[in-house]
């Protein structure tokens, strides 16, 4: 095996931290591909390793973690019967110590030398990639330069959170292939970390000097819970704004935007990106935090942009990984609505709505939402079908915008005061009709919030079938 100092992941942890778990496997030749055994020799020789994965334990920022590293200087850091193995059995080490699994790639993919014997290590990982979830245990993947191939498009994009090395290529088919087979070698704009980030497929793209530093803030996010005690209790309601002023309330410039309120509700935290896709859209902010000690997901709204299709998919795979993780879930909602334009429309929009209703609906973790501006419509209430809907005294939610009320009603946008009148879409209100469970003070302050929400997450209690049955149930019945 290789030197600790010759190791190409050194990078990415603890210094010294790292000790290898032997074995005792050796690549075969299993379709007697010519040449075979001697560029296995020649490559031991070169690199200095017996294989192109190395695994065992190390330390991350000081947390304890399970890690597979590929090797690159051996055979291109192919992925043949040992490599597959290797990081299976890392996996499975993982599950049995009850840390976190670390997937560093730097893979051209399948080894061609093995045929079918080594593509199939691609659903065998998967499988073994399941034990994770099934055991709630976090899975990072850190795709080096190159990631590309079978490794991809397995194990290495299941990971709960997905980081690209700076100057990266990445990409189902490396660059030669691409040219092989479509005729043109891709852009430069194309298979790289950064194209992968701004497409939504990774969460972040972070130098290699950086990256030991990135991690080990993400493993601190997600540490087990150590709850910090909650001097919390519902406050009186105050004094009812008339439709109109909270309206101009809820809109205000100065009222902080859902992101901001999400970076206040506690620390360290991880800002997750894109809806694995193709999209990364802006007016979803989703994070990994600790509020008051307790591990959650937030998923915060941002009224600046409109949510397209890409938002509600972004939070469909983001509550994904909160049930691998068993996170309870927070939602900030303040939104005018779902864009309505020919893009989203073409892009499914109505079928992504449904589509999220039916996630919030079926989620197995405690679920807690908060209005913190505006909702408007089915795109903002998709994102409250949750356990308990908390509302600030000044925020509004609506069956559809006053101004396109009006416009609808009157053919007159400028009475959209008269509409939310008519449609009485206060805080207040959505108390008085049994959607809301409780008000919260003005203004909106995070530390405030994060009280209110980590009481209610304490009180959320029952099963994961319980969850999904009470919930469903609430919702059933609301407007009987």
């Amino acid at each position: 095996m290789a030197r600790s100092s010759e190791l190409p992941f050194e990078h990415l942890i603890d210094e010294g931290s790292f000790r290898s778990i032997g074995d005792d496997l050796v690549s075969s030749d299993p379709i007697g591909f010519p040449g075979y055994q001697d560029a296995l020799e020649a490559s031991r020789t070169a690199a200095g390793t017996d294989e192109s994965v190395h695994a065992g334990a190390a330390t991350i920022g000081g947390h304890d973690v399970e890690l597979a590293a590929f090797d690159f200087r051996f055979l291109g850091g192919s992925m043949g019967e040992v490599a597959g193995e290797r990081i299976a059995r890392s996996i499975e080490r993982a599950i049995e110590r009850s840390v976190p699994f670390i997937l560093r790639a730097a893979t051209g993919g399948a080894r061609m030398q093995e045929g079918m014997r080594s593509l199939v290590q691609m659903p065998k990982l998967v499988a073994a990639r399941s034990g994770l979830a099934d055991a709630h245990l976090p899975y990072i993947a850190v795709l080096g330069d190159p990631t590309t191939g079978g490794v991809l498009a397995s194990i290495a994009a299941l990971a709960d959170i997905v980081i690209g090395e700076a100057g990266a290529t990445v990409g189902f088919a490396g660059p030669r292939v691409v040219e092989t087979v479509t005729g043109a070698r891709p852009s430069s704009a194309s298979h790289t970390a950064a194209s992968a980030l701004g497409n939504g497929l990774v969460d972040t793209v972070v130098g290699l000097h950086e990256l030991r530093a990135s991690i080990g803030g993400l493993l601190a996010v997600l540490r087990p819970n150590e709850k910090e005690t909650v001097g919390y209790s519902p406050a009186a309601n105050g004094e009812a704004p008339s439709p109109g002023a909270a309206m101009k309330a809820a809109r205000a410039v100065e009222r902080p935007t859902g992101p901001e309120l999400a970076r206040q509700l506690g620390e360290p935290a991880f800002v997750l990106r894109g809806d694995r896709a193709g999209k990364d859209d802006a007016a979803l902010y989703p994070l990994l935090t600790r509020i008051l000690g307790r591990r959650a997901l937030v998923l915060a709204l941002d009224r600046k942009s409109t949510p397209g299709p890409g938002a509600f998919r972004k939070a469909r795979r983001c509550l994904e990984l909160a049930v691998r993780l068993a996170l309870p879930v927070v939602t900030l909602i303040d939104t005018k609505g779902a864009d309505p334009s020919e893009d989203s429309e073409a892009g499914g929009i109505a079928w992504e709505i449904a589509a999220l209703f039916d996630k919030m609906l079926s989620l197995p973790v405690p679920i807690v939402s908060c209005v913190t501006g505006e909702g408007g419509s089915g795109g903002a209430l998709a994102f409250a079908a949750g356990d308990v809907l908390l509302a600030y005294e000044h925020s509004i939610f609506s069956v559809i915008g006053p101004e396109a009320a009006a416009a609808i009603l009157w053919r007159d946008q400028g009475r959209a005061g008269d509409a939310a009148e008519a449609l009485k879409l206060t805080a207040h209100e959505l108390l008085r009709l049994g959607i809301a469970d409780e008000l919260l003070p003005e203004p909106p302050d995070g530390k405030v919030l994060a009280r209110a929400v980590a009481y209610h997450l304490d009180h959320i209690n029952g099963s994961d079938d319980d969850l999904v049955t009470s919930r469903r149930a609430r919702w059933r019945d609301l407007g009987n």
